[in-house]
């Protein structure tokens, strides 16, 4: 068997003595290695070094590749409950009509109630940059429109020729 994750099993365990845990999980105490192996071989299990680091390293008798699978099935069932939180980016001008910011503003409303974070982003061009409260105005309308659905993560701020503000979703309690 190669080595796994850092983990040595049987021949690759190299230290004199170790700290041992049969396979009914008793502590037996430090043992010599090749005792410790010998015991192994004898109820047809592994000795698995748990704790590397540990003074003497801690070992276990087990079934190697089960403890394996246990091991994966844990980082596969942790990864299920992960929940990834994307950013979606809504970009504007501050000159937009009333209706497409009904649609923009739908398209916010849905990725919020997705769970998403979204980055709401006025881009200015031009002569528009002298009028940054144009949109500011804009912005605030989104707002206005989203009934409150929303957290406010950033409030709207100037970036160059862009003004933008980032909402999440409401924590659900």
């Amino acid at each position: 068997m190669a080595e796994t994750k850092g983990l040595r099993i049987n021949e690759q365990i190299r230290v004199r003595e170790v700290r041992l845990i049969d396979d009914e999980g008793e502590q037996k105490g430090i043992v010599p290695t090749i005792e410790a192996l010998k015991m192994a071989k004898e109820r047809e299990f592994d000795l698995v070094e748990v704790a590397p680091n540990a003074n003497p390293p801690v070992c276990k008798i087990l079934d190697y590749g089960k403890y394996r699978f246990e091991q994966e099935k844990k980082l596969r069932d942790s990864k299920k409950n992960q929940k990834t939180l994307n950013l979606k980016e809504i970009r504007m001008q501050p000159k937009i009509a009333s209706g497409d910011l009904d649609f923009k503003s739908k398209h916010i409303k849905e990725f919020l109630d997705k769970g998403n974070k979204v980055k709401v982003t006025i881009r200015f061009r031009g002569r528009e940059l002298a009028h940054t409260e144009l949109g500011a105005d804009v912005l605030n309308e989104v707002l206005k429109r989203l009934d409150g659905d929303y957290a406010i993560d950033k409030a709207p701020a100037m970036e160059g020729r862009f003004m933008s503000m980032t909402l999440s979703p409401k924590t659900k309690k």
